[in-house]
């Protein structure tokens, strides 16, 4: 495996850029005479591989963000004070069973030589060729012990599938077995595309399928029984902290429902012992594109500022927009400064040393 980046917890938090790399221990300021002082750890940050690339278009699909390089990753973090941007690959692969595991493979192989080729500023979460689980399985192995990703990136629903499908119970077993960091981004399933002629399915129907994947991941189980899986959903969780207590009360109504045969039975009894404001509390979440004062203020009523985390969604879209609207929130410096940074070292372990 090879030698990855740390960062310094103390001297991160002393003078913001002084961020440490492994075995040569060289900051940042000496990677780039242009960077700023970083401030940032970013953990919704993409990738497009060029493997992905030409998938799409032997496909005929257009890939957004087809244009991006690393250099291109580098400069926008450098202007807008990020120290470190975990990388992920947008999208679904496509084709059968053996062509989705060989795009997996180069996909995250290329996402951990960028890694290697820039010490220090990029992490890894890779990607898996679900629906296959068994390929998966040997892609988590690989990833995680070969290439030395810091997590995983999942999708909040394949075709008709959500994650707590028991179809994919080996793959949650798995990573929690591991202690994983998984980061799901959302999609459109095979439901709900395209319902609104001339919206585009991540405008509103990707912050629902958030909050079905939360729900999916808590009536099955599956969060139940994974608890040493650290969760990350994008967006500020999308649609949940609307909905969450209406998912509570539901649940409620059920737990007091459950010996009877009622209509009143809105959900199955007895997922959240603790109650669904509990484990919705344990998740972490980032801000990716969802820093309005609206959106943070019921984020910030669900859930502690200790589980909310940076994301920029660049290259889609600028790292300033959610950059700047953290800080026009005027929260506490000590919250500006967790969700900026501290709690995200906290959660990666190599960051933490």
């Amino acid at each position: 495996m090879h030698t990855r980046g740390v960062l310094d917890r103390r001297q991160f938090l002393l003078t913001g850029a002084a961020m440490m790399v492994s075995q040569n221990k060289m900051s940042f300021a000496q990677i780039s005479d242009t960077a700023p002082k970083a401030q940032l750890i970013d953990v919704h940050h993409h990738f497009v591989s060029s493997t992905y690339k030409a998938d799409a278009s032997a496909r005929g699909v257009a890939v957004p963000g087809s244009d991006w390089t690393p250099e291109m990753s580098l400069a926008e973090m450098n202007k807008s004070g990020v120290a470190m941007a975990m990388l992920s690959q947008p999208g679904q692969l496509s084709g059968d069973v053996q062509a989705i595991r060989k795009l997996a493979r180069e996909t995250n192989e290329f996402g951990a030589r960028v890694v290697r080729d820039h010490p220090g500023r990029f992490g890894l979460f890779a990607s898996l060729p679900l629906p296959d689980v068994e390929g998966s399985l040997k892609e988590i192995e690989y990833t995680l012990d070969t290439l030395g990703a810091d997590g995983i990136s999942l999708l909040t629903s394949y075709a008709d599938k959500r994650p707590g499908d028991p179809a994919f119970a080996p793959v949650f077993q798995e990573l929690n077995r591991r202690k994983a960091v998984v980061h799901f981004h959302p999609t459109s399933p095979s439901c709900c595309s395209g319902l609104i002629p001339s919206v585009a399915d991540p405008v509103i129907e990707w912050p629902h399928d958030t909050t079905r994947a939360v729900v999916s991941l808590l009536v099955t189980g599956t969060m139940l029984n994974c608890r040493e899986i650290r969760f990350i959903f994008s967006h500020a969780g999308g649609t949940l902290p609307m909905l969450a207590g209406r998912i509570s009360l539901a649940s409620r109504i059920s737990n007091a429902n459950a010996s009877k045969s009622t209509i009143n039975q809105y959900m199955p009894a007895n997922f959240a012992p603790q109650g669904v404001e509990f484990e919705l509390q344990r998740l972490y979440y980032d801000i990716a594109a969802s820093t309005s004062p609206a959106a943070m203020a019921a984020l910030l009523k669900l859930i502690p500022t200790s589980q909310i985390l940076f994301g920029s969604d660049f290259p889609f879209v600028p790292i300033s927009s959610t950059s700047l609207g953290l800080t026009e929130l005027a929260l506490p410096a000590s919250a500006t400064a967790a969700i900026q940074h501290g709690n995200a070292m906290n959660l990666f372990r190599r960051l933490n040393l």
